[in-house]
């Protein structure tokens, strides 16, 4: 899922790392129970991991990275702090009912097609323990995303649609809210 120069510049930045850290993961996670055992789907350059890390109540963290040499450097980065696998979300490598929350951020639109966001929608179900919590954010589509992702594996998710395709996925409630820029989802599996 290729990313051109300037959108690997962007998200490796200090100032990308700065406004995950000051605004996104504190407004997508605003009042949701990670719980101690927690997954991320899709990191990239780990600026969101670094918060997870530092978030109250996660003891354990996991990750998974589809990119290879992306993976690599979250385990040198985070070491023996996160469990790193080169792997596909669409086809994790953990039993059912793992984890008590997935998580994703601003990283569904690099997954190349609707059928495998699904299939990613899913599989975070599927890893969730009863009561268990997915969350996260992505970008609204608009003139600047598109110019950031020129040339980029770039399929937005549109949120009116999201809230459909979680409950499809398994999820028993799930919620959608539109921001700046931006949404935020949270669904849970049934208990």
């Amino acid at each position: 899922m290729p990313m051109n120069l300037v959108h690997r510049r962007l998200c490796s930045s200090e100032k990308w790392a700065r406004a995950v850290e000051d605004r996104l993961l504190p407004w997508a996670l605003e009042g949701v129970p990670l719980g101690p055992d927690t997954l991320e789907i899709g990191p990239g350059y780990g600026a969101t991991t670094r918060v997870l890390l530092r978030r109250e109540g996660v003891t354990r963290l996991s990750v998974v990275e589809v990119d290879a040499s992306y993976a690599a450097g979250l385990r040198r980065e985070f070491g023996d702090r996160a469990e790193v696998v080169h792997g596909d979300g669409t086809a994790l490598p953990w039993p059912d009912g793992r984890f008590d929350s997935v998580a994703c951020f601003t990283m569904l639109h690099h997954v190349p097609s609707p059928a495998r966001q699904d299939a990613l929608f899913a599989e975070a179900h599927r890893v969730l323990r009863p009561g268990g919590v997915f969350a996260g954010c992505d970008s609204l589509s608009g003139r600047r995303f598109r110019f950031i992702h020129w040339g980029d594996t770039c399929v937005p998710v549109p949120p009116a649609t999201l809230e459909t395709r979680l409950r499809a996925a398994g999820f028993a409630e799930a919620t959608v809210e539109v921001g700046t820029g931006s949404f935020r989802f949270r669904a849970v599996r049934a208990g």
